[in-house]
C-alpha cells in the first residue's frame, strides 16, 4: 500500500496548502488506499529523512520498492497507472504531462513570487516594487492560461493530473485580487476543487492539524 509522508503540524496559513495534498488528491482520484507517515519539523532534518527527501520537505512517497520526493513527480507516477488521471493514448498522456509541468514551471513560480512577497517580505523596503513587478508577470501568465482555457471545462477534453496540479497552484491566489480579473479561472479552480476526491484529500490533511493543538514550543 502506498505511504505518504506529511507534517503533523504547520502554521495556520499553510494548513490545507501543504503539498502532500496534491499526492493525497491524486490517490483519491485513482481510488488508491494509502497510509500516512506523519513527521514533525525536527524529523524532517534527520539524516534518515534527508536520505529520502534531500530538501527536508514533504511529501515523500513510498510504493513498494519505489521511494520518491517532489509532489509533481509523485502525481505523475500515480497518474501513469490511473486512467482517471491520465488517458491511455500516447497523445493524451503527453498532453497531461505537459500540463503538469506547465503548472509547476510556467505558473507556480510567478504565483509564489507574489505570495512570498505578500506573506514574508512585506516589511522589506524593496518589497513593494518587487511585488508590483511580480504581479505584472503573474497577470501575463494568467491571461495566457485564460486564453487557452476559453470555454473549456478543463485544460484538455477531460479532467487529468494536469488540471489537478494547475488547480492546486491557482488555489494559492483564489479569492484575492490577482485571480479576480479572471472569473473563468476562478470558476475552473472551483470546478476542479469541487470534485469529491479533492474534498476527501483536504479533509485527510486537515484532520491532523485540527487535533495537533497549539504551535510547538521552540
Amino acid at each position: 500500500m502506498p505511504e505518504v509522508t506529511a507534517f503533523n503540524w504547520v502554521p495556520d496559513f499553510a494548513q490545507g496548502f501543504v503539498r502532500d495534498l496534491r499526492v493525497r488528491w491524486a490517490l483519491e482520484e485513482a481510488g488508491t488506499t494509502y497510509t500516512e507517515n506523519l513527521i514533525d519539523h525536527e524529523g524532517k532534518l534527520t539524516a534518515a529523512y534527508r536520505m529520502r527527501q534531500p530538501f527536508a520537505q514533504v511529501p515523500a512517497y513510498r510504493d513498494g520498492p519505489v521511494d520518491m520526493f517532489e509532489s509533481g513527480a509523485i502525481v505523475l507516477r500515480i497518474a501513469q497507472s490511473s486512467e482517471a488521471l491520465m488517458p491511455k493514448d500516447d497523445v493524451g498522456r503527453a498532453r497531461t504531462m505537459s500540463w503538469v509541468f506547465a503548472a509547476m514551471n510556467s505558473v507556480e513560480p510567478v504565483v509564489m513570487n507574489v505570495r512570498i512577497a505578500e506573506l514574508f517580505w512585506a516589511d522589506e523596503p524593496w518589497a513593494a516594487d518587487f511585488g508590483r513587478k511580480a504581479g505584472e508577470m503573474l497577470t501575463i501568465r494568467l491571461q495566457r492560461l485564460s486564453d487557452w482555457l476559453g470555454t473549456r471545462d478543463y485544460l484538455e477534453d477531460r479532467f487529468t493530473a494536469g488540471d489537478l496540479m494547475m488547480a492546486c497552484v491557482l488555489r494559492e491566489i483564489a479569492g484575492c485580487e490577482h485571480l479576480a480579473p479572471f472569473p473563468d479561472l476562478e470558476a475552473y479552480c472551483a470546478r476542479c476543487t469541487g470534485r469529491p476526491a479533492f474534498g476527501r484529500a483536504l479533509a485527510a490533511q486537515l484532520k491532523h492539524f485540527e487535533t495537533a493543538g497549539p504551535a510547538p514550543v521552540a
